[in-house]
């Protein structure tokens, strides 16, 4: 008891400061992974009440987090205006899968080349939580900004097909069994999309209905929307499919349904989201970063560093190769792409279905990728968040400052 109430206070203290806190080095997901260690450390929190709590707070997260993530995403004006993001999607992902798999394959002799890929496929996901200094910071011009919240809204769920299809190939590879594994895989990559369309589509045309009859309000389209999230969860589960990919999918047909006239969609994830993604760092904190940390290896923690100051700004540098990116911007986002709470959630989904040998490899180095993401790109992202920007506003009318291909940025966004 005396450990959720410290929560709560701090919690709360964190809310009253945020502001100042924000122009400083320390983060959100710092301080609730930090004190969730502290409170596990100091016997104040249960361990196994953290276990009880740990998987149901993740998964929810997860799915409501991916489904509005999603339903943010305008499809069109992506296909038209994002360059950026379109090359750090489409060709700087799967960049960043290929080297890091060499990379673990090279630092963790032990690995075979497939869970080698899981491993890479894992650290690939971003998340703006951890560099909200960044996004957030006037300073960094918007285009440079909506570039990165674009990126680290879609990379999880492109990603999570290739972790799930991997997880399956190295489970199959391990215990020389058929391909039983393999269309296991297959079903959950393609059923569970089928899945999210059919929902997102009937949802978004559902909820224009209803407004356009008056016979709903904004009050119950947000209790409407994540009900949606759940259902595409958990009907992707009962044809066999995979429910995250399933809510993830459901949320781009949703969104670009409704067209942002579901208010919640935008709402939810600056308050309540909010909430979700620091309850699942204080677990994360509590549960699994202790162990996590003292199963850091060498070969292990080079890895994680080669990640951050190799793969991806390699992979990121080259993707925007042609672009209009200067070379200042193409080293900023290589920089800032901070591992979050899907390299964790990712992690734990695929852990039952790995073998025993390499369960707590890639459970360990998931979560020690988090936590010390959460202290570099925490302790960067201010600062290099304002030298950046002092550096673009000396340029004047450079690329980072004007909106794609010459068009005017409507309503600020």
């Amino acid at each position: 008891m005396s450990g959720l109430i410290i929560v709560s206070f701090v919690t709360a203290a964190y809310c009253l400061l945020a502001v100042r806190l924000s122009r400083t080095i320390l983060t959100a997901p710092m301080l609730f992974l930090a004190l969730g260690v502290g409170l596990s450390e100091a016997g104040l929190l249960s361990a196994q009440g953290i276990e009880d709590l740990l998987h149901p707070v993740a998964e929810v997260a997860l799915v409501i987090l991916l489904f509005l993530d999603a339903a943010q995403t305008d499809l069109n004006s992506l296909k038209r205006r994002h360059i950026w993001p379109q090359r750090m999607l489409l060709v700087g992902l799967p960049l960043a899968i290929l080297f890091g798999t060499f990379a673990g394959w090279a630092l963790v002799p032990e690995w075979s080349l497939l869970t080698a890929a899981l491993a890479a496929s894992i650290l690939v996901p971003t998340d703006a939580a951890l560099g909200q200094p960044v996004v957030t910071n006037p300073d960094v011009p918007l285009r440079p900004r909506r570039a990165l919240i674009v990126e680290s809204g879609l990379n999880d769920g492109l990603a999570l097909p290739a972790i799930l299809l991997l997880a399956a190939l190295v489970a199959q590879d391990m215990s020389n069994s058929s391909t039983d594994w393999l269309l296991f895989g297959l079903k959950q990559v393609v059923l569970g999309p089928l899945a999210g369309a059919l929902v997102g589509f009937a949802g978004g045309w559902a909820l224009l209905r209803a407004k356009s009859l008056a016979s709903t309000s904004d009050a119950y389209e947000g209790i409407g929307a994540v009900a949606m999230a759940g259902g595409a969860y958990l009907l992707a589960g009962i044809v066999g499919g995979n429910g995250f990919i399933s809510a993830f999918v459901a949320g781009l047909c949703f969104g670009n349904v409704v067209k942002g006239q579901c208010r919640f969609v935008y709402e939810f994830t600056e308050g309540e989201g909010q909430i979700l993604a620091w309850a699942a760092f204080l677990l994360i904190g509590a549960g699994l970063v202790p162990e996590a940390l003292a199963h850091l290896t060498w070969p292990m923690l080079s890895l994680i560093l080669a990640s951050f100051f190799l793969v991806r700004p390699l992979a990121i540098w080259l993707s925007l190769a042609g672009t209009d990116a200067s070379h200042l911007t193409r080293v900023f986002f290589g920089w800032f792409g901070p591992r979050g709470l899907a390299t964790a959630l990712f992690a734990l989904l695929v852990l039952d279905t790995l073998p025993h040998e390499f369960e707590d490899h890639i459970l360990h180095l998931a979560i020690n990728t988090v936590w010390i993401s959460a202290v570099l790109h925490g302790v960067t992202a201010a600062p290099a968040a304002r030298w950046y920007g002092r550096m673009i506003a000396r340029r004047g009318a450079c690329p980072e400052n004007q909106p794609e291909a010459g068009k005017p940025i409507e309503n600020g966004t």
